[in-house]
């Protein structure tokens, strides 16, 4: 069984970012800790396991570095989700908001084949609407979101409400800022 708790003191918390009253949670000190990093790949690629996927649909930013990853040891592809304006062909585009304000994501319009399981990565799940609009992007193009895991879950924000009716797994969880 995993170590949350060692995985939890590799995790840094930025106080008032992006913006004031906002407690970023820094993975860049777990990724560069090859122990770390490798037991929380593990651990999701071992909750992955359930799951029928032709395809890892990665989140920008930090999604792209564990969906990848994922894609790798699953034997799958990957997809990236973007912001606005970063991907270079054909795009969909789905509007959603952040616990600190509002944006778009994108992807391309032939990232999904028709009837492909999807499974959806992020970092981090907190108030759900980046998660909500990546299922919109793939379910608009046919794919079947089989599930969405990330590494962390901000309890408090209440994200899986807006991700009801999927299968919905996270390594660590905070219950408070």
């Amino acid at each position: 069984m995993m170590d949350i708790n060692y995985l939890k003191t590799k995790i840094r918390d930025i106080p008032d970012f992006p913006k004031k009253g906002v407690v970023f949670k820094d993975i860049t000190t777990l990724l560069k800790d090859p122990v770390a990093l490798n037991l929380a790949i593990r651990e999701m690629k071992y909750r992955c396991l359930g799951y029928k996927i032709d395809l890892i649909v990665g989140i920008e930013s930090r999604g792209f570095i564990l969906g990848g990853i994922l894609a790798h040891g699953l034997g799958v592809g990957f997809v990236p989700v973007r912001k606005k304006g970063k991907l270079p062909a054909e795009v969909i585009r789905a509007a959603y908001q952040l616990e600190y304000g509002n944006d778009h994501i994108e992807m391309h319009e032939d990232g999904i084949v028709r009837g492909q399981n999807v499974l959806i990565i992020d970092d981090l799940l907190a108030t759900g609407g980046t998660a909500a609009a990546s299922t919109k992007l793939v379910e608009s193009l046919g794919g079947n979101v089989v599930g969405l895991g990330f590494l962390i879950e901000l309890l408090f924000l209440q994200g899986r409400k807006k991700l009801a009716g999927y299968e919905v797994f996270s390594l660590i969880q905070y219950d408070k800022e």
